[in-house]
């Protein structure tokens, strides 16, 4: 029964998604789901999630269209945090060499004033650093440190992102 229950609830979340109403999804993540979402917070629509009352997201943090979070393990995301569209972050995952394909993983931590391009797809046990950028469509395998800049499958540094940043996101559409 604790099966149904919980495949239920991730089927009402996957409808909860597709309503175009943004106010409404927070309302709904927040209580319903125990989503911790700070003020000032955006999350597009169509988001998919497991575990979600182990997901944090910071203030002024925008989470693109199509997204995919794990909380499984902890996922927490800081302060003005730019998460593009079709972003998929785990926390767990399946473990090639057990015998029984047994999972393994670890919590993720976005800091604050990350970007997290689309399609990128951060792996478990990953902390990407305050001010990092990854880049769209990247495989974040390994810790990424702060204001560095990665690309590629597997992620690699490939430059080093500006310290002087002031901005604060601020991007709500009543509809989106």
């Amino acid at each position: 029964m604790r099966l149904y229950l919980q495949g239920f609830k991730l089927w009402v979340g996957f409808l909860v998604g597709r309503v175009p109403i943004h106010r409404f999804r927070l309302s709904i993540y927040q209580r319903l789901f125990g989503i911790a979402i700070g003020p000032r917070t955006s999350i597009h629509w169509r988001l998919a999630f497991f575990a979600p009352r182990g997901i944090s997201i910071g203030s002024h943090s925008i989470v693109g269209n199509d997204c995919f979070l794990d909380g499984r393990l902890g996922l927490k995301i800081g302060n003005n945090v730019n998460i593009g569209g079709h972003v998929q972050i785990f926390t767990v995952g399946h473990d090639p060499q057990s015998a029984s394909f047994g999972t393994k993983g670890g919590a993720v931590q976005i800091g604050d004033r990350a970007y997290i391009a689309s399609r990128a797809t951060i792996l478990p046990s990953v902390e990407v650093g305050e001010g990092a950028v990854v880049a769209s469509g990247a495989v974040v395998t390994k810790n990424v440190p702060p204001f560095a800049i990665v690309a590629g499958v597997p992620a690699v540094v490939i430059g080093e992102r500006t310290r002087d940043l002031e901005y604060q996101l601020d991007f709500h559409m009543p509809f989106q």
